[in-house]
């Protein structure tokens, strides 16, 4: 079979869950439940925090565009399966898997990234308390996320090269339901050895680094609640911290078991629906642990639903 680069109209056939035609309409009715849920919380944290003026702090400004990033995650993927799911047609254009390539990692990124600038807040919050706004002041807040938004958006633009460099044979079948570079790498029938290098080059920077700036955080955070001699005031200052570290543990847990379920289980489906755990489940939970943890975001709330009822 001879190579062909898919760089015009050419298409890709993603994995479905199921082949099942008895369980696609409940697998349907589950993620478009699953994604207006995403969408709902996520927008009702984002009205919260930009509708109350109590919540116009550094914490609630990175929260909002977390919520941001975690809309963007769903929307990238699910709407996609979706229609294929209601269509019965696994098919997906050489354009739709290149954009999924490309904000996949985008969001993904971001999100970490935020989370580990999230992290930083609550240190300066806790350790430096009074000097906290002077410190995280609109301008550095502003910087932070733009910084965060750039070094996505380059990882972003790296996964893409390597997309349009690839050459596939015709008929190619992901075993995913969306477009991810590793499975489109393992698929191509050009030489991938220095993108497969490359990708894991960036993968670990961009996982490790955020996720050793959280631990360094945090191991400051505990030296200085250890230091407080109440422990209704150690209660208090980890508490700010809660909602934080949960989604946290949520994230790089997820992202853990897809490693973890991709090296033991040589079956393409069960990763697939792993992976599902870091695309639906983590963007959905992440509103109401902010929520449900938070007594601001809450009241907040309770003040848009009054207003609209």
């Amino acid at each position: 079979m001879e190579p062909q680069n898919h760089t015009h109209s050419s298409e890709f056939f993603l994995l479905s869950l199921s082949d099942d035609p008895h369980l696609q309409p409940l697998l349907f009715g589950l993620l478009l439940s699953m994604y207006l849920v995403t969408l709902l919380g996520n927008l009702l944290i984002i009205l919260a925090v930009s509708s109350d003026s109590h919540l116009h702090t550094p914490m609630y400004f990175f929260l909002s565009n977390l919520s941001l990033a975690d809309i963007s995650i769903s929307t990238t993927t699910v709407p996609k399966m979706l229609v294929n799911l209601q269509t019965h047609n696994k098919s997906i254009t050489y354009a739709g898997c290149l954009t999924q390539v490309m904000l996949f990692p985008l969001f993904a990124c971001l999100e970490s990234l935020l989370l580990t600038v999230m992290a930083y807040d609550r240190l300066v919050a806790i350790c430096h308390p009074l000097y906290y706004l002077v410190i995280m002041n609109p301008r550095l807040c502003g910087f932070l996320v733009l910084l965060s938004f750039s070094i996505s958006l380059l990882a972003s633009q790296l996964h893409y090269l390597m997309m349009s460099q690839l050459t596939f044979c015709a008929d190619v079948e992901i075993p995913h339901f969306f477009c991810e570079l590793s499975q489109l790498l393992s698929l191509a029938c050009s030489d991938t050895s220095i993108n497969i290098i490359l990708m894991y080059l960036i993968g670990t920077i961009l996982a490790g680094i955020p996720f050793s700036g959280i631990l360094y955080s945090y191991s400051q955070i505990l030296s200085s609640i250890l230091r407080i001699s109440s422990s209704g005031g150690r209660y208090k200052a980890f508490s700010t911290c809660g909602s934080h570290l949960s989604v946290v543990c949520l994230l790089y847990g997820t992202g853990l078991g897809v490693y973890l379920s991709s090296a033991v289980s040589s079956s393409s489906r069960r990763g697939a629906v792993v992976s599902m755990m870091y695309t639906v489940f983590t963007p959905m939970l992440n509103p109401f642990i902010y929520s449900l943890r938070n007594r601001d975001i809450k009241h907040a709330l309770w003040r848009i639903i009054s207003r609209v009822g």
